[in-house]
Parts: C-alpha cells; sequence; structure tokens
C-alpha cells in the first residue's frame, strides 16, 4: 500500500511539472481576426492634421481592425486598428456590442485598442470637443463602422481560437524615422542621452504568433514612427505607412486572397512616436531650401514656410518606402524568431484621473498634474502638418492679443496658469465645459501580459525619451518583483482613449507642439510612471485580481452639425463616362470616370466590399477579381461635379485608377464600380456597372 501510495504520488508529481512545464512553454491558445473599419469615402474631415478643408475623397488604402487572441487560464486581446487613436466613446461601445454578442469575456479590462496613428482617416468619434472641432462633432456613420469592425475582428479571431505558440524578436531599423522636435530631446540631459545612440528608438520589437501544425496565423510588431506620410493635402483614405507595411505583409502569406481577406494577419502597431517623423530628410524652408529655425520651426518668422521632407517630394512615393521598410525589417525578425514565448496571460486595468494626481519624488517632495490646457505652440502644429496663423513652435511667453481672444472665450484660472508653467495657455479645455467636455480628464492605464512580454497600453503620443524612462521603470519593477531579466515591456501608442502628448519634463520647457499639447502639466509623465509601476508589481506578482479599478469616464452629451447627404442627382448610375484605352502594356496607368452616387451615403454598406474591382476574363469568359480598392496599385476617387439648390442634391463622379504591375499576366481585364445612390424621393439603390474590356499586350505594343 505505501509502495502504491509513493507511486501514485510520484505520478502525480510527473503529470503536475509536465503541465507546469507545458504551462510555462508555448501553449498558448491563440486566435487572429481582420475587419474593415473603412469609414465614409466623401465629405467627412480626417482625423489627425486637423484641417478644416481636408475631407474624404475616395480610397488608396482600406483601412482594417486586427485582432489578437492570447489566453491560458486567463485570455487578454490586442487590437491594432488602422485609425488616428481610440477614444473612449468607441471602447465604450465596442465592450457594449461585445456584450451584446455574447463575447462578454473581452472587456475594457483584459481588451487594449490601439490606433496606428494614420493622419488619413475619416474622423468624428470621440466625446471630447477639441478633438471633433474640424469634423463638425460626431460622425455617427464613422463611429458605428469603426465599433462594428472593431467587434467583428476581435469575433473572428475568438471563433478562432486553437493551440498555438508565440515567438519573439527585435532588431534594429534604420532610415525610417527621424526626431521632429530635436531641440526639445536635446533639453534631457547629456547624461540621459549619452546612453542612446540615436535619438529616436530604432529597435522594430515583433511577436510571431504560430498556429497549429506549425502554420503562420499572424505577427504584431511596435516600431516608433508617425503615418505621415501622406500629408495634408491628401484626400484618399490611406492606412499610410503602417497600414502599407501590413498589406504587404499579409499579401505575402495571403497569396491568393484581397486584402482583408485571408487568414494571416499583421499589425504595424504604434509606439512612442510622439516626436518621431518619417519625413527622414529634415525639415526646410519651403521658399529658401534653407534649414528651418531649431526652436520655433519657421522661416523667416513663419510655421507655414517650414516643412518636414523626404525621403521623395512624393507623398505616395513616401509611403511606399517607408512602409516597405516596416515590411522587410518585419519579414527578417519573422523569419529568424527564435526566442520562445513563456508564462502566464495576466492583465490589470485601471482608470485615473489625470486631472489632479500627486506624484511622490525624492526627499518627501510631491508635485501634481493640472487640468487639461494646451498651449500656445498647440496651434504651431508640426514640421509634418504646419499649423496657421501668427504662432509658433517654442513659444514660452504667449501674446497680449492672443490672450484677449482667449479671454473672450475663457480666461485660464491664476492655479491653472501656475500648474502649468511655463505653458503660455491657449485653451485652458479643463475649465471649458460648453457645449460639452472638451479633453478627458479620466484616463485608461493599463498592463497586459504575455508571457515575459508586457505590454504597456498609453492613452496618449509618448515622446521618444519619454517612453524610453516608461520602459525602464515598468522592466525595473517587473524584475524587481520576480520575473526575469530577459523580461521585455514594449509601449503600444494611442491606446483606449487620447489625451495628447506626453513628454518628460526637460521637454516640456522648451515648449514645442509635442509640449504644448501635454495637457496635464509638465509632471505628466512622472505621474504616468508611479501609476505603471504600481500596476507592474501586480501583474508581476500574479496579484492582479480585485484591484481597485477606479471611476470610469462618464460619456458626455455629444453630438454631430455634418450636414445630411444631399440626394444624387442624374439617371444614369450605370453610366461609364470615359472607358479605358483598349490596350495598355505593363507598368502604365489604366483610368476610367464613371457616374458614382455620394460614397458617404453608403459607407455602411460597402464596409467589407469594395468601390471597384480589378478583374481578369478566364479562358471560359468569366471575369475574376484580382485587385480592389484596398490594393496598393488602385485608387478609387469621387468628386462632385454639379451642385442644385432645386431639388437640393448633387451629381458625382468617381475616377478609377489602376498602376498595372509589372509581373501581371498578358490578358484581358476591365474595371467595375459598385455603389449606391438615392434620388430625393425613394430608398436607396445598389447599382453595378462594368468597363469595357481591355488588354495588356506585351512591352513591343506601340500606339497608333
Amino acid at each position: 500500500m505505501g509502495t502504491f501510495s509513493l507511486k501514485s504520488t510520484l505520478i502525480l508529481v510527473f503529470i503536475s511539472l509536465f503541465k507546469s512545464s507545458i504551462g510555462q512553454n508555448n501553449q498558448y491558445k491563440v486566435g487572429v481576426g481582420i475587419s474593415d473599419v473603412t469609414g465614409p469615402a466623401s465629405d467627412v474631415n480626417m482625423m489627425g492634421y486637423a484641417n478644416p478643408v481636408q475631407v474624404t475623397g475616395g480610397i488608396h488604402l482600406r483601412l482594417f481592425s486586427r485582432a489578437f487572441i492570447f489566453c491560458q487560464d486567463k485570455c487578454n486581446v490586442f487590437v491594432s486598428v488602422d485609425l488616428g487613436m481610440c477614444s473612449q466613446l468607441i471602447n465604450n461601445q465596442v465592450f457594449k456590442k461585445l456584450i451584446e454578442e455574447g463575447l462578454g469575456q473581452y472587456n475594457v479590462s483584459n481588451t487594449v485598442i490601439s490606433g496606428t496613428h494614420t493622419h488619413s482617416g475619416p474622423g468624428g468619434y470621440h466625446q471630447y470637443l477639441l478633438f471633433t472641432l474640424t469634423s463638425l462633432g460626431n460622425v455617427d456613420a464613422n463611429t458605428n463602422i469603426l465599433v462594428d469592425g472593431i467587434v467583428e475582428s476581435i469575433k473572428n479571431a475568438h471563433d478562432k481560437l486553437d493551440f498555438g505558440t508565440l515567438m519573439m524578436n527585435e532588431g534594429e531599423l534604420l532610415n525610417s524615422n527621424i526626431n521632429r522636435s530635436p531641440a526639445a530631446y536635446l533639453n534631457n540631459t547629456e547624461e540621459e542621452r549619452n546612453k542612446y545612440e540615436y535619438d529616436v528608438d530604432k529597435e522594430m520589437f515583433l511577436m510571431k504568433v504560430i498556429g497549429q501544425n506549425n502554420s503562420d496565423i499572424g505577427s504584431i510588431n511596435w516600431f516608433a514612427v508617425h503615418p505621415v506620410c501622406m500629408n495634408s493635402s491628401n484626400r484618399l483614405i490611406s492606412g499610410d505607412n503602417k497600414g502599407y507595411a501590413a498589406y504587404l505583409m499579409e499579401k505575402e502569406f495571403n497569396v491568393d486572397a484581397l486584402p482583408g481577406k485571408g487568414e494571416f494577419v499583421a499589425a504595424f502597431s504604434s509606439s512612442n512616436l510622439g516626436d518621431v517623423s518619417p519625413n527622414i530628410n529634415g525639415s526646410f524652408c519651403i521658399d529658401t531650401g534653407e534649414k528651418c529655425d531649431l526652436v520655433t520651426s519657421t522661416c523667416n518668422g513663419k510655421v507655414q514656410m517650414c516643412r518636414g521632407a523626404g525621403p521623395t517630394k512624393n507623398m505616395f512615393e513616401n509611403t511606399e518606402i517607408i512602409g516597405r521598410r516596416q515590411y522587410n525589417k518585419a519579414m527578417e525578425l519573422y523569419d529568424a524568431s527564435n526566442m520562445s514565448i513563456s508564462g502566464p496571460v495576466d492583465f490589470i486595468h485601471q482608470y485615473v484621473d489625470m486631472s489632479n494626481y500627486i506624484v511622490p519624488l525624492e526627499n518627501n517632495v510631491t508635485v501634481k498634474t493640472c487640468k487639461p490646457a494646451m498651449g500656445y505652440s498647440f496651434i504651431a502644429g508640426t514640421t509634418d502638418g504646419p499649423g496657421v496663423l501668427s504662432f509658433k513652435q517654442g513659444d514660452t511667453e504667449g501674446s497680449v492679443f492672443w490672450n484677449l481672444v482667449r479671454n473672450a472665450i475663457k480666461e485660464p484660472s491664476a492655479e491653472e496658469v501656475a500648474c502649468h508653467a511655463p505653458k503660455p495657455i491657449l485653451l485652458p479645455t479643463g475649465e471649458m465645459s460648453q457645449p460639452w467636455k472638451w479633453q478627458p480628464t479620466i484616463v485608461d492605464v493599463q498592463l497586459l501580459r504575455i508571457g515575459q512580454l508586457v505590454i504597456a497600453a498609453v492613452p496618449g503620443e509618448f515622446s521618444t525619451m519619454a517612453g524610453r524612462r516608461l520602459r525602464e521603470a515598468i522592466k525595473q519593477t517587473l524584475v524587481e518583483n520576480g520575473m526575469s531579466d530577459d523580461s521585455k515591456v514594449v509601449i503600444a501608442g494611442l491606446s483606449n482613449t487620447y489625451s495628447d502628448y506626453i513628454v518628460t519634463y526637460e521637454e516640456y520647457q522648451v515648449q514645442r507642439y509635442e509640449g504644448a499639447s501635454t495637457i496635464y502639466g509638465p509632471h505628466t509623465l512622472s505621474a504616468y510612471i508611479h501609476k505603471f509601476k504600481q500596476l507592474a508589481v501586480k501583474i508581476a506578482l500574479g496579484t492582479s485580481e480585485g484591484e481597485e479599478v477606479g471611476t470610469a469616464p462618464v460619456t458626455t452629451n455629444y453630438t454631430g452639425f455634418l450636414p445630411d447627404v444631399r440626394a444624387d442627382l442624374g439617371n444614369d448610375y450605370e453610366k461609364v463616362v470615359v472607358q479605358p484605352d483598349p490596350k495598355y502594356r505593363r507598368g502604365s496607368t489604366v483610368q476610367a470616370v464613371l457616374a458614382c452616387g455620394n460614397p458617404r451615403r453608403s459607407a455602411s454598406e460597402m464596409r467589407g466590399k469594395s468601390y471597384m474591382y480589378v478583374e481578369k476574363k478566364m479562358v471560359d469568359g468569366s471575369y475574376s477579381k484580382i485587385y480592389s480598392d484596398a490594393d496598393w496599385s488602385t485608387k478609387f476617387e469621387w468628386r462632385r461635379k454639379e451642385v442644385s439648390a432645386v431639388p437640393p442634391g448633387s451629381y458625382g463622379e468617381a475616377t478609377l485608377t489602376w498602376s498595372i504591375p509589372m509581373d501581371i499576366e498578358l490578358g484581358t481585364y476591365r474595371l467595375k464600380h459598385l455603389g449606391y445612390y438615392r434620388k430625393t424621393i425613394g430608398a436607396m439603390r445598389q447599382y453595378e456597372k462594368e468597363t469595357d474590356d481591355f488588354e495588356i499586350v506585351s512591352e513591343n505594343y506601340k500606339r497608333s
């Protein structure tokens, strides 16, 4: 009996150790999912540059939500979305809809929704006024599309949950990013700057997701660069450089699938990109060619004349170059990934009032954050997108005139002026509540743990040095509380809500654009570091359950003022106005013009579809779709041709463009357009129309 007990005990111990070993190595349940989140392709202001005349007018790359679920005893979710930033409004509606869909296990505690920060997507999805001024308030159609797409991507990932393994790798990527505010960066101590070779982070970190039978199912990487290759003159919806990089990687694995329709999902996520630009040639005066002033980013006193440049003068080429460099590095890291991710899945989330956060410093000194406020240099914009009027970066003085203008709207309290110094306050947003709240006071802070990887979800744009300090503080706290030295911390920027920028105390003193947009004052970073260190202790010790979550922000009363879509005039929405030429060679460009109903009307109906296709004629006479409006080689452009007051309406046309790839198969092709229209009276109607066939012929063909 004793022998049997001993054997039984040994067997149980062995089984326990085996299970523990499995749990501590690469046994996760993983799922990946993707869904279209492309919003209205006409008449909606783009989110990013705050340029009121930059409204959507077509599609170059569709926008997608990419979801990744990781489970052991617990599950967490990371969602990377092609949008400017996540918002509390989006978060609230996503989690409400997940409950309705029976997926309430994915909630605010264990789910991060992170924006890639493209500046070429429709806006109007925030509950705070400052972020919706140029979009004329909330745009329900776009908000609903984002919510539906994010939820669908999570559902798709959930439906594919199966056992898999995770690997990680990191490497240096050069010639893809620069610091656009070097004057502020140089205000950090020389001792700290000497710890780093560059004034921006050059490291890309990648997670490789492997499914059953060693199948390739997805990857996430984090690399710090603004997706602003597409400048403020652009009107085509685009995921910019990160969207293009994701497009390339998914195309690599999903060979025969249209974009967004394949099994492999690749997320190129944002990180501490606050002061990081893809305009790698630097900033120059467009009138003289000289370098801009270092501190003010002006040329002869004007910010409008100072522009970031490079790699070329063409924004589409710049997007392709910077995007392809990220893709090439990601593929290199993916193929060489050899470090297994192992350990538990955990998460912690809290709501924090950042408008009055007490931060303990050394020698029993405490400092506090401030109510939100924007400084003068915020209006000056950046070298990636200069501002207006006479404002300039690096302004620590303000002006009597603009103070009078400001005071007519809202004069900041003496307490706020003192709290934000040396920032001269232009908009005391934390003390403004009409017509509704201007900026958040309560924000989300969150950590996800997947083995030795910890993702810090931050509600804004951390500068390079601010991000470095946060990562180091979290890493040190994790190790001090029992996690291994090889633990890795990554920053997921623009997550869950948006509270503008976060810079170091030293950078704040210079009051560049990023410092002027650090809305909780000079001690904002110290507050975040203090809070994230508290969360890191809980994550390292595995004691996050039962932790106080804080008070959630109240959804404000918001509305939208964008006029309704006018009726579509004209009688023939199956008309081809301009047909393609009969023959083309590889490398040339096909164009056709067709009558087109206003795409803003059909945004919801066209989610997951395409306004245009390139179709190849097959041997049996049928046609096969080979490219959509989500492909890099296509452009769908809409413009209003005629406007009528009586009856109120407009007539529009679409230009379909296809840049023929050099490796395309010779043969017969056509373009196809799909859309919706609605007259003054009656229901919305769907239509579709094909162009005449055209041939792609050998390079020897000469046009007559």
